[in-house]
């Protein structure tokens, strides 16, 4: 392909030229190549062909055989003209082949409407070199089609309304000028569409509309360049949808209601320019999706109300620039945001959503799963080593918190309680102090289940005091007063505590030789259940009047009550203060 050229001019000379294919022309098509400075960087002779020797061969359903030909002004408008035939009528083209074909034109390279046999269609290494190029309504029929190598020098080119029919249709390495690039309503058949490696130069790029029915169609490593890439309500009924490495270029990229049924897309290591992104209402049937560590520059990312009910997303390791980042109303079976940086606003309020992977991510600003007008279905959230500037909208009971981490199936109890660490110093910076207390007592409910697992991994004989050490924490420090985040709880706690060792020393008399000395012999039970009532008051509560004196070993009894009150109102006043002074 020569396309570095600035310029170039055109001699045709009275010499014979022969193809490789043997078909031979009286004359000889030069031409020279030209730079900025009108030097000459590359020269080729071709055949020349005058348009009318094409045309009548159309008239005679002949082979069209072009192949190493100079073409000027070629045109099936003209063609229609001169032969005063209605101006949209099909022209059919038989055993078409363009293969290292120059055309140029003054205004327009025109094929449109035309009708192709079922055969290949050889336009490689084919040169547009001047004009735009007019497809429109062409339909290419079954057999392929090859423009790979091509050369587009004038960007505008129409290929809206094709029927590429059955078989490869490949742009392999063509390079497109600058201008709009249109596939507006363009139907491909069965076979792959290519267009790796495809250089597509600066203008609007237009899908709008169109139908992939194809085993496989790959945008792999094409670049694209400034201007509005729109794919709004294409059919990619597919195997496989490749956009790996593509460089999308500066401008809006329009994915909006693209139905990708169940076919494997990639956009791993997609490079998006400035501008908006939209998958809106995009729908896929299941299968996976993957956009890792893809580059989606300046603009907002927005994949609102996409239906991926049975689709596994996976944005790993992105790069989300300077935007924000939206999935509302979504409906996507697993969401992978792994690794990634969320430096501007990301609204997760999905619709409904089995797992969502927010594991060693950097949040620098909101990350919004705060129900609004709908209710946020997520099932498992996974925290772990998130790294937290920002700020997480959540809430403990309408977005069920506990059963997002407790859901989980891969992650330790060590894990789970790194994980409500985080919430609970979330909450706490929003001022959420009811919720920074839940997620307060399960973070140290897995601490003290992490710590009891990795000692008993690490030595299991470590069990013999680890077992009754949790069991001390969970009894004390849990049931007892929740982490001293509940006075009420502290409370009850007292409460049942005094009433029990009240009980205790009204029936240890009967077991030994110890005693009240307010008892006295012949009182019934309840007499001595409240006398041991008052004595533990003032024992607890370390008041101590001594109007009433423990005899025998109920004595030692007594020292374990005065010490537990002091424990019990301290943890009281911790508990107590701690809920005031927030």
């Amino acid at each position: 392909m020569i396309n570095n050229f600035y310029n170039y001019k055109v001699k045709i000379k009275d010499t014979p030229f022969v193809t490789e294919s043997g078909i031979k022309y009286q004359n000889t098509a030069a031409i020279s190549f030209l730079d900025e400075n009108k030097k000459e960087i590359a020269y080729i002779e071709l055949g020349y062909i005058d348009c009318e020797d094409i045309y009548r061969l159309i008239d005679k359903e002949k082979t069209i055989n072009i192949d190493q030909c100079y073409v000027e002004n070629f045109s099936l408008d003209d063609y229609r003209t001169s032969r005063n035939i209605e101006k949209k009528a099909t022209i059919k083209l038989h055993q078409f082949s363009a293969y290292n074909t120059f055309f140029d034109s003054r205004v327009e390279t025109d094929f449109s409407h035309a009708e192709f046999d079922n055969n290949y269609k050889n336009f490689e290494n084919a040169h547009f070199l001047n004009g735009s190029i007019n497809f429109h309504g062409t339909n290419f029929n079954l057999g392929g089609l090859n423009f790979s190598y091509a050369l587009f020098k004038d960007g505008n080119v129409d290929f809206s309304n094709a029927q590429f029919g059955d078989g490869e249709v490949s742009f392999k390495n063509s390079n497109f000028g600058n201008g709009h690039k249109n596939f507006q309503d363009a139907h491909f058949g069965n076979g792959d569409v290519l267009f790796m490696n495809t250089e597509f130069n600066h203008g609007d790029i237009t899908f709008i509309n169109s139908e992939f029915k194809s085993d496989r169609v790959s945008f792999k490593v094409a670049r694209m360049g400034d201007g509005k890439k729109d794919f709004h309500f294409a059919r990619f009924h597919c195997n496989e949808v490749v956009f790996e490495q593509t460089e999308f270029g500066n401008g809006k990229v329009d994915f909006r209601t693209v139905e990708f049924k169940d076919a494997k897309v990639s956009f791993n290591r997609a490079i998006f320019g400035n501008g908006e992104k939209t998958f809106e209402a995009c729908q896929h049937n299941g299968g996976k999706i993957t956009m890792r560590k893809s580059q989606w520059g300046a603009g907002n990312v927005s994949f609102e109300q996409v239906e991926f009910n049975k689709t596994l997303l996976f944005l790993d390791n992105a790069d989300f620039g300077t935007g924000n980042l939206s999935f509302y109303n979504s409906h996507i079976m697993e969401l992978s945001l792994k690794s990634c940086h969320l430096d501007y606003y990301v609204d997760l309020r999905l619709a409904e959503c089995n797992f969502l992977d927010l594991s060693d991510s950097l949040g620098r600003d909101i990350i919004d799963f705060k129900p609004y007008d709908f209710q946020v279905n997520i099932k498992t959230v996974n925290f772990a080593g998130i790294r937290l500037i920002g700020r997480i909208y959540l809430n403990w009971d309408s977005n069920n918190v506990k059963n997002l981490i407790y859901s989980q199936s891969s992650t330790s109890k060590r894990e789970k309680a790194e994980q409500f660490r985080i919430l609970k110093e979330n909450f706490n910076s929003a001022g959420q102090y009811d919720d920074e207390d839940k997620a307060y007592i399960e973070f140290k409910r897995n601490e003290s289940k992490a710590i009891l697992l990795e000692s008993i991994q690490k030595n299991k004989i470590s069990a013999i005091w680890q077992f009754p050490a949790y069991g001390f924490k969970m009894l004390v420090f849990d049931w007892m007063g929740l982490y001293a985040t509940s006075p009420v709880r502290v409370i009850f706690s007292n409460v049942v505590i005094y009433f029990m060792y009240a009980l205790l020393y009204t029936i240890i008399p009967y077991l030994t030789n110890s005693s009240l000395n307010s008892v006295q012999q012949g009182d019934s039970f309840w007499l001595r259940f409240w006398d041991a009532v008052y004595y533990t008051g003032i024992t607890y509560f370390t008041v101590g009047y001594g109007d009433i004196l423990p005899i025998g070993p109920i004595r030692y009894l007594a020292d374990i009550t005065a010490f537990t009150g002091v424990f019990m109102m301290s943890y009281f006043t911790v508990a107590f203060v701690r809920k005031i002074l927030r």
